[in-house]
């Protein structure tokens, strides 16, 4: 990798982080369309690998407002689907499935502009488990379906148990991705290279995340999820 490409992914990471460190989502819709013009290949191993040491982070500051209620029943739901994700990686071609997971994303969101208000249960935690199960580890992103659910929520219980779910998550996908043949190391190294970015972006983002209250976070999350939609139903 040369030193420009490692440059543009530094600044790219460190801004992901900061995103995702402040709000709870967005580091693999910024991240993953940059990794996969400068090189295909980084997807989705170095996205995953990526993200591990910053969820972790958000974990561990905002501890106290952990739903360790709806992290088991997402994270039970996910590693169910983990190999389901795969298949699809295999089956599937990448156009037809961001193109699936794209329209299914934007009428979501859509269907959440006109909902009322709602508490999350035991249907809506496995739902969102299941369907990120399947497409971050297919795609690199999943998140859409845990900030729909989470919406209404405190933005602090929203960004800990989207945290604790992707980090559970993103070391599943990882070692089912290894164990099939279908990761890189150089990818994990070339994440490792990056731990500074990273640690920038999130020590930045203390500055900002007790600012953002329930109404701007839940249009925020709306925003996230109808953009990353047409970001996999465009292919960018």
């Amino acid at each position: 990798m040369s030193a420009e490409t490692l440059a543009v992914l530094a600044v790219t990471v460190a801004v992901a982080a900061f995103v995702q460190g402040g709000s709870g989502l967005g580091f693999a819709l910024i991240v993953a369309p940059v990794a996969g013009i400068l090189d295909p290949g980084l997807l989705p191993v170095f996205v995953l690998a990526s993200m591990i040491p910053l969820n972790a982070y958000v974990v561990w500051r905002e501890r106290t407002s952990l739903d360790l209620r709806g992290a088991r029943w997402i994270t039970a739901a996910r590693l169910a689907a983990t190999p389901g994700g795969l298949a699809l990686l295999w089956l599937i071609p990448d156009r037809s499935l961001g193109l699936f997971v794209g329209v299914a994303t934007v009428l979501a969101a859509v269907a959440s502009l006109a909902a009322p208000a709602f508490t999350p249960g035991r249907a809506a935690y496995v739902g969102a488990g299941a369907v990120t199960g399947l497409t971050e580890t297919a795609t690199g992103v999943g998140g859409p379906p845990l900030a729909l659910v989470y919406q209404h929520r405190p933005p602090a219980e929203l960004r800990s148990t989207v945290a604790a779910c992707f980090l559970v998550g993103e070391v599943a996908s990882l070692i089912l991705l290894f164990a099939t043949g279908e990761g890189d190391p150089a990818d994990l190294a070339r994440a490792a290279a990056l731990l500074p970015a990273i640690a920038a972006g999130a020590w930045l983002s203390k500055l900002v995340h007790h600012r953002l209250d329930a109404r701007r976070m839940r249009l925020f999350v709306l925003v996230f999820a109808l953009v990353s939609g047409v970001v996999l139903m465009l292919g960018i």
